[in-house]
């Protein structure tokens, strides 16, 4: 198990299927940082870089809103494949947000991404979780997995994390208990009701929701279900019966997606989840088209969600 954060302290971990040459790479080749930094809706544009200890990398992020943010990050301590130590968050006129220590390991071909961002106090630290949540920050990590997929399989897929206040098998239990799970998937202001519920390895369920002026019905089949820590199945819309359809307000959405759910301790108390979702092999140009164009609203979708399912832990805690 991780050990405790520090007070002062926000740590993110992440696993990303690609060697920690290609991570790396990632990282720091201004060509390839550029197309996955900062939250979804934000681009950056690339001044300078200068990789070593003392060194800078000079650049501007532009939000979704237009709004431009200047940002100069300085680096201390540069380990090839290894380790990243830097100020972040730092303006022309301004000092740094926080300072950041990244790690970079691999095993099995696998990257793991430890990162620790340190501010000066506990109160500080509560602010900087709120400028980040406020601006999406998470999404930046979904977003480096989406790239790094891309770059080594040519596949376009949505990433999205949480970690939430929940041991492994409570987390476990909120995805495969039907009552559990309906509680919180829906979107905001929906509700949800099984008509049929199997949720077992080639089983399936038929759902409804309703709310917004929508109803709409779904079917998931389950392809596997293992060690109490990952889900796999398909998902798609469909009428009353079961029968393959549409969402009623995104006609060239995807009909059917394949969801990944991996689910992992990060400590006695904290469970991080990792929803990926695909294209199936039936999936047209236009629903590709609008696969991509749709992670922001994807993501709002699943933040909705998980928002929602810390709420539901709380009041069953």
């Amino acid at each position: 198990m991780a050990a405790k954060n520090k007070p002062n302290e926000l740590k993110i971990t992440r696993t990303y299927d690609a060697p920690v040459k290609a991570v790396w790479d990632a990282w720091t080749d201004p060509k390839q940082v550029a197309q996955w930094w900062g939250p979804r809706g934000f681009t950056i544009t690339h001044h300078s870089k200068d990789l070593r200890p003392g060194g800078q990398w000079i650049y501007t992020m532009h939000g979704p809103d237009g709004v431009d943010y200047p940002n100069v990050t300085k680096y201390f301590e540069v380990e090839k494949y290894s380790k990243l130590v830097y100020d972040h968050g730092a303006t022309p006129d301004g000092p740094a947000l926080f300072r950041v220590t990244v790690l970079f390991s691999e095993a099995k071909g696998k990257t793991k991404m430890e990162m620790t961002m340190a501010v000066s106090t506990p109160e500080a630290l509560e602010e900087i979780r709120q400028i980040i949540k406020h601006a999406g920050g998470n999404s930046t990590w979904d977003r480096l997995a989406e790239f790094l997929e891309k770059d080594s399989s040519g596949k376009e897929k949505f990433v999205i994390n949480r970690t939430f206040h929940a041991s492994l098998e409570t987390m476990y239990e909120m995805w495969t208990n039907p009552e559990h799970f309906s509680k919180w998937l829906p979107p905001t202001g929906m509700t949800m009701q099984f008509i049929k519920a199997d949720l077992k390895p080639g089983g399936h369920t038929l759902y409804v929701m309703t709310g917004n002026d929508i109803k709409m019905y779904g079917r998931i089949d389950y392809r596997e279900m293992n060690n109490k820590d990952r889900l796999v199945y398909s998902q798609g819309f469909c009428d009353e019966k079961g029968n393959p359809s549409r969402h009623p307000l995104a006609p060239t959405f995807p009909q059917t997606m394949l969801t990944t759910v991996n689910m992992t301790s990060e400590d006695e108390e904290h469970t991080r989840v990792t929803v990926t979702w695909e294209l199936t092999d039936a999936a047209t140009p236009e629903e590709l088209a609008t696969f991509i164009e749709m992670r922001a609203s994807m993501t709002g979708g699943w933040t909705g969600s998980f928002d929602k399912l810390e709420d539901y832990l709380l009041r069953n805690e």
